[in-house]
């Protein structure tokens, strides 16, 4: 019996591809048709005389990411704002030495010295209003800056956002609230913000006393808010925000930073927003201190409590920093979690 690994895998691939098969997966394969490749054949004309001898084009990006799931009546559509990849740095991990985090990295079959970080923007549709939970990095659209480019090709008029709710005031959650040119991106949507990270953020005093490396992301809450003054709404934990969308306080990312849960009927979400962020790092191991957490104590403490109560209950968690779609389990698993993605499915 061949013993199937990635040697000899890739050795029946070269000897088909020198066989002049073009494939190594089926003996007897048909040969791809220019309707294979998404074009189809002209009219009146069989598939054989279709095939085009042009080379194919190849593609270099994904196709819009947007996936859509419910929760009881409620419309979620989470959008990809796109995806970072960053170098693995001495820091990331500040209670942790880097051989140790790109031990995890290869345990999970992601590549060592480099993180990807993904960001999920969720839109909610709730009775009817179109609800926006973070916007995303905003900026023209490159790695990342999508979801306007994905909400144009939903249809969706960025004007028709009734209401944006605000988790934290970290960029990559709070820059898309403006266009390219500094404009409201969603100029007549209700803009709801947490009241203590509001608090934190627009305090000289903590502006003034704030570490070097800290003082351009007040500058940045400040940039980003200035053309909205006068019409920032500030919430309280454990208000109702919209129907069946509760804030609860999960501070220790920032002193605000706040979570959401979702109800409709007898169905759940946890909306996470930056409790952890690369789930192959901080959900197997929540005692891990990430950079980007100001008080990494407070932070371990929140996510444990948290992940805790969601693996007991079984409940369905959205994370922004969450391979897309970003929706998943968390299974308790000795001293950390096991992630569970949830599974696809192509209706609603």
């Amino acid at each position: 019996m061949t013993e199937v690994n990635r040697r000899t895998v890739l050795a029946g691939t070269a000897t088909a591809l020198a066989a002049g098969t073009g494939t190594a997966f089926a003996q007897g394969a048909p040969a791809p048709t220019a309707g294979a490749q998404g074009t189809p054949p002209a009219p009146g004309q069989g598939a054989a005389a279709a095939v085009s001898t042009a080379p194919a084009s190849r593609p270099s990006s994904q196709v819009p990411s947007v996936y859509r799931y419910k929760v009881g009546d409620v419309v979620v559509t989470a959008i990809s704002d796109g995806m970072r990849v960053m170098p693995l740095s001495d820091t990331l991990v500040r209670n942790q030495p880097k051989e140790a985090v790109n031990a995890a990295l290869k345990s999970a079959f992601l590549p060592e010295n480099q993180i990807p970080i993904s960001f999920t923007v969720l839109l909610l549709n709730i009775g009817g209003r179109q609800v926006l939970v973070d916007t995303g990095n905003g900026g023209k659209p490159g790695p990342v800056g999508l979801v306007n480019g994905s909400l144009t090709d939903l249809g969706i008029d960025p004007a028709a956002i009734d209401q944006v709710v605000i988790s934290h005031f970290h960029g990559d959650h709070i820059n898309g609230l403006l266009t390219a040119d500094g404009a409201p991106a969603f100029p007549k949507a209700q803009l709801m913000v947490p009241e203590r990270e509001w608090a934190f953020w627009m305090d000289e005093g903590q502006m003034s006393r704030a570490p070097e490396g800290l003082k351009g992301a007040f500058a940045n809450v400040r940039r980003v808010f200035k053309p909205f003054e006068g019409k920032v709404e500030r919430y309280g934990w454990d208000k109702e925000l919209a129907p069946g969308l509760v804030a609860v306080g999960t501070p220790g990312h920032t002193p605000g930073h706040t979570s959401y849960t979702l109800a409709s009927g007898s169905d759940g979400l946890f909306i996470q927003s930056d409790i952890t962020n690369l789930p192959a790092l901080f959900v197997r191991n929540p005692g891990w201190h990430a950079m980007f957490d100001m008080d990494p104590a407070a932070a371990e403490a929140v996510r444990r409590k948290t992940f805790d109560q969601l693996s007991a209950d079984r409940m369905l968690v959205a994370g922004y920093h969450f391979p897309f779609p970003g929706a998943a389990y968390l299974e308790k698993d000795g001293d950390g979690y096991r992630y569970v993605p949830t599974y696809w499915r192509p209706v609603l």
